[in-house]
């Protein structure tokens, strides 16, 4: 089960990196000083992606939790 373990370290790994672009996208957002409306609909655009790279995260630990159990 060594594969499982090394495929959910690569998901977890595209999953952080998504966690970390969404980081940088508010950081510049905030940094624009936009106006409240604009920042706001910048957020909510962020939001989807912040859940699909914590989810993504989560799936690769899981799977290596399971590689590791069952190996």
């Amino acid at each position: 089960m060594d594969w499982l373990i090394w495929i959910g370290a690569a998901v977890s790994l595209l999953g952080v990196a998504g966690l970390i672009w969404c980081i940088v996208i508010v950081a510049r957002a905030k940094r624009a000083k936009l106006p409240d409306d604009e920042l706001h609909s910048q957020l909510r655009r962020v939001i989807p992606l912040n859940m699909g790279a914590l989810f993504l995260s989560a799936i690769g630990l899981m799977m290596v939790v399971i590689g590791i159990t069952l190996g």
